[in-house]
């Protein structure tokens, strides 16, 4: 098992491994597999960025974020102007149901409602936002609609997907299913294996909401 100081020298060696985060002022603190992220970045596609840097790292449990988003004057947009860059964006990306989908922009922070079919469509939603200049954060508050198909099903799709993508950790991994709700549980050796496992979960078709309970470790 890795130290906390190996891991911080490990994530501090992605984050700056990483061609997409250009801060250099981004502090990392390690306790028990958890780790702290402050400083600035210039983006909140930066931040996002530093935060799954830190979560591919062997021995990370968990990531906090205190990372704050300090626009460039340049970058600096007013919130209407940015709301209309944002609706524009939704039209172009042929993953995102925009006439589904509602934007508020306050102060920068993007909060996104509506509801979608597909998990995938919720996330090419925000992927969609963090990637425009002037966007300071997001909460992306999209529901998705309600299971058109039966748990056991979707309990079974989901063992499958994990046989097919992580075979060596399906069979330490506990899947249960209420309705459209997903529980995950099990332990799993890397940050990395308990989001692709996720993942998998939420591309079974019905799925709402996922519980993940996985622990990371041996």
């Amino acid at each position: 098992m890795k130290s906390d100081s190996t891991i911080q020298k490990d994530v501090i060696d992605e984050v700056r491994w990483d061609p997409r985060i250009l801060s250099r002022e981004i502090g990392v603190a390690a306790k028990e597999g958890v780790v702290t992220l402050t400083g600035t970045v210039a983006s909140y596609a930066e931040k996002w960025a530093a935060e799954r840097a830190a979560e591919r790292v062997v021995g990370v449990k968990a990531v906090a974020s205190e990372l704050e988003v300090v626009l460039p004057a340049q970058h600096t947009k007013t919130d209407s102007a940015l709301a209309h860059r944002i609706v524009e964006a939704f039209k172009w990306d042929i993953q995102v149901p925009d006439d589904k989908i509602k934007v508020l922009v306050r102060d920068g922070w993007v909060q996104l409602d509506g509801q979608f079919e597909w998990q995938y469509q919720k996330d090419a939603a925000a992927r969609a936002v963090r990637n425009i200049t002037g966007v300071r954060g997001l909460t992306n508050s999209i529901t998705l609609a309600p299971p058109t198909v039966s748990a056991y099903d979707v309990s079974k799709k989901i063992k499958a997907a994990l046989h097919r993508q992580a075979e060596a950790e399906a069979d330490r991994i506990s899947v249960t299913t209420s309705e459209h709700v997903v529980t995950l549980q099990g332990t799993v050796p890397t940050f990395a294996d308990r989001r692709a496992i996720e993942w998998a979960a939420w591309s079974a078709p019905g799925v709402r909401e996922v519980h993940d309970e996985l622990r990371v470790g041996t």
